[in-house]
């Protein structure tokens, strides 16, 4: 699963590949040894049969990683880590005033989370609130960047959970969306925007990563434009005019340290593309969208 990355540009020069559970911290040494600069974006994105929670989905993130910032921290090189969070992390805040965009301040309530089950975005609130607390105690130069949906061309051959919602979309499938806000951010983008947090010696805290939001109904309106012969998704009326859940997010704080993400119809063009060139959307007709912390959201059974 890894030929992908050794066919890289340079890849047999500069890329080393390591075995590295998180939940072993003699592993996690080895890989981490001589490093500078630690990017944590490991975490389970489970599917929507889970049988045990704590060990599929809160242990690995959680407990995996408290042990890369415990080794980062007996490190005597390591100057900054990168902890790869999530928009469901900020999400599911009740008590948010309504119309006010989420910042960095916004975070979903962990109890509500995990009354609803919503495994993943409890394992994200906890992990990364976890992480910025140790930082503070340690003196450990912690950042957090939480990507929303990641769209765009994959490196890897396998599609990933955000994708598959794209693909669901596009190639219809038996569920009704419901008009909500989906929020995008380009691979690409947050691969950019990681590498700026930890190139920038200002950069601190927290950052959202989400510079789009837009409902399933624009985007089959708006790929329907350029894809006319995909069956697409149908999508439930607007309540009111307007779009259900979920406000808006700011990555105000992100862009002011220079990020520049693309334009959100240049992420969607190239992610269609990507799948007509790969055979992908040939492959997934009718398949079931599986981004488990928001499915039971977004269909209307």
């Amino acid at each position: 699963k890894n030929a992908h990355l050794k066919q890289l540009d340079g890849a047999s020069e500069m890329l080393s590949l390591f075995k590295a559970d998180v939940l072993d911290a003699g592993e996690l040494s080895a890989a981490i040894a001589g490093c500078e600069g630690v990017f944590h974006v490991a975490s389970p994105v489970p599917g929507d049969k889970i049988v045990d929670p704590e060990l599929e989905v809160m242990a690995p993130a959680v407990k995996g990683t408290l042990n890369v910032l415990e080794v980062c921290s007996s490190s005597k090189k390591v100057q900054k880590v990168v902890v790869v969070s999530s928009t469901a992390a900020v999400h599911y805040n009740p008590n948010w005033p309504p119309g006010k965009p989420k910042d960095e301040s916004c975070w979903s309530d962990r109890k509500i989370c995990m009354e609803k089950k919503e495994w993943y975005s409890a394992s994200k609130v906890i992990a990364e609130k976890m992480a910025l607390e140790y930082a503070e105690k340690k003196g450990l130069n912690v950042v957090t960047v939480c990507p929303c949906l990641v769209f765009g061309p994959q490196l890897q051959p396998t599609v990933n959970t955000s994708n598959e919602l794209l693909i669901y979309i596009t190639k219809g499938g038996p569920n009704v969306m419901r008009n909500m806000l989906l929020h995008i951010v380009d691979v690409r983008d947050v691969a950019e925007a990681l590498i700026l947090v930890y190139e920038k010696p200002e950069s601190s805290g927290r950052y959202l990563c989400a510079p789009y939001h837009i409902s399933p109904k624009a985007t089959v309106e708006f790929l329907k434009n350029i894809y006319p012969n995909y069956n697409y998704v149908k999508c439930s009326a607007e309540v009111n005019g307007k779009t259900e859940i979920f406000t808006p997010i700011s990555s105000e704080k992100l862009k002011s340290l220079g990020w520049k993400p693309r334009k959100l119809e240049e992420t969607l063009t190239d992610s269609i593309e990507y799948y007509e060139k790969t055979g992908i959307l040939q492959d997934a007709g009718g398949r079931p969208c599986v981004l488990p912390y928001l499915f039971h959201f977004l269909v209307e059974n």
